[in-house]
Formats: structure tokens, sequence, C-alpha cells
């Protein structure tokens, strides 16, 4: 049976400055960086130790909401610790019901939740 998310898709229109964004501001590791020819590559990382991974992705439109959701113990540590490396958040974090989140944007205009468990 399915046991988990291989990977998720983040579009992006430059896979050199997202692969930038993503392991400098935000500490992804790669796990694969790989050509598949036409001047692109499979990009993949890793978050953590999570066995999701997060693919750099030349296909589809970026600049929307992510359909997604990352998680962390902390949001308002979390929070800190990337807006110090330079990520922009477009809502700071913020208490509902549910939990807590803040949504950051890439360099693209991915817009990424980072949630409570």
């Amino acid at each position: 049976m399915i046991s988990h998310v291989k990977f998720v898709a983040i579009p992006t229109a430059d896979q050199d400055r997202a692969l930038k964004f993503w392991t400098e501001a935000v500490g992804c590791r790669v796990l694969t960086d790989q050509p598949t020819g036409d001047a692109r590559r499979w990009i993949e990382l890793r978050i953590g130790s999570s066995d999701t991974r997060v693919v750099l992705s030349p296909y589809g439109t970026p600049g929307g909401p992510f359909a997604g959701a990352f998680a962390c113990d902390n949001v308002e540590q979390t929070y800190k610790e990337l807006s110090a490396r330079g990520v922009q958040f477009i809502t700071p974090p913020t208490k509902q019901h549910w939990g807590t989140y803040a949504i950051f944007q890439d360099p693209d205009g991915n817009q990424i939740m980072v949630g409570t468990r």
C-alpha cells in the first residue's frame, strides 16, 4: 500500500535561483541534481529528515499558492530563523483555532505555508 508522499513539485522559472534559495535560505539538502534534457534538471531536495522530497520543477506556472504546507514544531522560531536568512514572509505567525501558521514567498512568487504539525 501507499506509505507516504514521495515528493511535491514547486514550479520555478529559474532552477539555479530556486536551488540557492531553498538550500541557503530555507536549509534544504540536495539529494539529486541531474540533467533531464533541454537545459532542464531534476532537482530533488530533502527537508530535515522527512521522507517527502521537494522537486524544483521547470514545469508548471510559478507564482501562486502552494497546494500544501510544510510542518514545524515552532512557527514563531521558524519565522525568526528564516527571516534572518532573508526569506520574505507575506503573513507573519498567525494563531488560529486549528494551529499556528506563517506564509513566505520564494523567488518565483510561490506562496509557501509553514504550520504546526
